[in-house]
């Protein structure tokens, strides 16, 4: 009867095991080629402005288009999420209390006068592992939330790159489009001074000069095509498409501009809002309680059961059994030592952390000083260039070639456009910078964001 009831209990704890479920690896995994294949949740949606946001690739790409992509189709972001998974549940199996113990043997007698067989039934449980268990709880969930932390600060990270691929991607197409026209302009040009050489109107020292100008811009406009292609093969990867796939970007390539007093309260709100700061606090949190968990553990540890027994005489007796663990060699002194210095690194890289965010924010804002005056410079040569050039064609005599200065004021008004260019890529690519260092690129909130998981 005994037996039966032993066998009936074990089957029904089995009744709450898992159970086995394949997963069978995928053998023909590929990027997609088309943003159209990928499947954007209506979960990632939600976390960008407008809350409805109509996604619709066969339209064209926008900034925030690409940025969706990103966050839903980013390989690393991928693993990051499965990363977060097996944090959480590390985070669960911490919080499950520790089972008790059964010990049973059963003995059967094999000479002598007998009377029974005999049989030992005890019953144990951890108590030290019940002590410490609230602290285990607390440094699970703590590290969990470093994950979640950690993986928000990626997804701000992957919008950051796509926006700043994005204005890339659209400045060295517009400036391979002046590099093409001014191609085409020394081309003709060569041909006009080619066919006046002919006539000894120009001389050979000229065309080659000016062959040479032409070749040089046809070099900038290779090397233009090259840097272009690798933009966009960039930003393909960064949305996990194939390298094949063509992206219609469209829409402004506009980042709001902080001003110093924005920058200045961002700076002071750091801590309270970067995800990288704020997992590196979850983090601390989780080394300080494994901390206090090592200096707990340092003392004995306690087993305490139940038995019941009965020998080969049918003599049955009952009682108790205590475990002790002596701390005489180790007494955990080695785990202390290591989750005390764990928590160490963990205070300094936070500093370090903050410390690197403020200098590179300040930084930044250097560049951004230097880059305005910069383009003012530029944009008042532009202007004086282009009146110039305008006041040369209007008194140049037909068919006249003689002069090289109108070639050279035009070569120079090209030379300003993709300067400007330049400078406008930088900022604005500097402008996505600033703002995924300060916590403000991302177009939601941390406490809905966190909320949503």
């Amino acid at each position: 009867m005994k037996a039966r009831r032993l066998t009936w209990l074990l089957l029904l704890l089995l009744t709450g095991c898992a159970t086995y479920q394949p997963l069978p690896l995928n053998q023909h995994a590929r990027a997609p080629a088309h943003p159209a294949d990928i499947k954007v949740a209506s979960s990632v949606l939600k976390l960008f402005p407008p809350r409805h946001h109509r996604f619709d690739p066969s339209r064209g790409l926008d900034m925030t288009d690409v940025a969706i992509l990103a966050v839903a189709n980013n390989p690393r972001l991928k693993l990051a999420r499965d990363e977060r998974g097996i944090a959480h549940a590390q985070a669960f199996a911490a919080g499950l209390l520790p089972d008790p113990v059964l010990d049973l043997a059963h003995g059967t007698p094999t000479a002598g006068p007998y009377e029974t067989s005999s049989f030992d039934l005890g019953l144990s449980y951890d108590i030290e592992a019940l002590l410490v268990h609230p602290l285990a709880k607390r440094a699970a969930n703590a590290s969990a939330r470093e994950v979640d932390l950690n993986l928000l600060w990626m997804e701000w990270q992957v919008i950051g790159a796509a926006r700043q691929l994005f204005v890339r991607d659209v400045y060295q197409a517009n400036m391979l489009a002046v590099l093409r026209e001014e191609t085409g302009v020394l081309a003709k040009q060569h041909a006009r001074l080619v066919a006046v050489s002919k006539d000894g109107g120009v001389s050979q020292a000229a065309v080659a000069a000016d062959l040479a100008s032409l070749q040089a811009v046809e070099t900038r406009l290779h090397d233009g095509e090259r840097q272009l292609l690798k933009t966009r093969q960039d930003l393909n990867a960064l949305l996990g498409l194939s390298p094949k796939a063509h992206l219609h970007l469209v829409g402004p390539t506009t980042v709001p501009a902080l001003g110093d007093a924005d920058v200045a309260r961002a700076l002071d709100a750091l801590p309270h809002r970067r995800p990288d700061l704020l997992a590196l606090q979850a983090g601390y949190r989780s080394a300080d309680a494994r901390y206090r968990q090592a200096i707990l553990e340092q003392f004995p540890a306690i087993q305490i059961g139940f038995t019941r027994a009965r020998d080969a005489d049918a003599i049955y007796t009952r009682g108790f059994q205590i475990s002790l663990t002596l701390p005489i060699f180790n007494r955990n002194r080695g785990n202390v030592a290591i989750t005390k210095a764990t928590r160490k690194e963990l205070h300094d890289q936070y500093a370090i952390r903050l410390s690197q965010a403020r200098a590179q924010a300040e930084q930044i804002l250097q560049d951004q000083a230097l880059f305005a005056r910069q383009r003012a410079q530029v944009r008042q040569a532009t202007k004086f260039t282009s009146e110039t050039l305008d006041h040369a064609r209007a008194i140049a005599l037909p068919g006249d070639m003689s002069g090289m200065s109108q070639a050279q004021l035009q070569a120079n008004a090209f030379d300003r456009k993709l300067a400007l260019l330049s400078i406008n890529e930088s900022m604005l690519e500097q402008g996505v910078a600033l703002q995924a260092l300060l916590g403000t690129i991302a177009p939601y909130s941390l406490g809905k964001t966190l909320k949503s998981r």
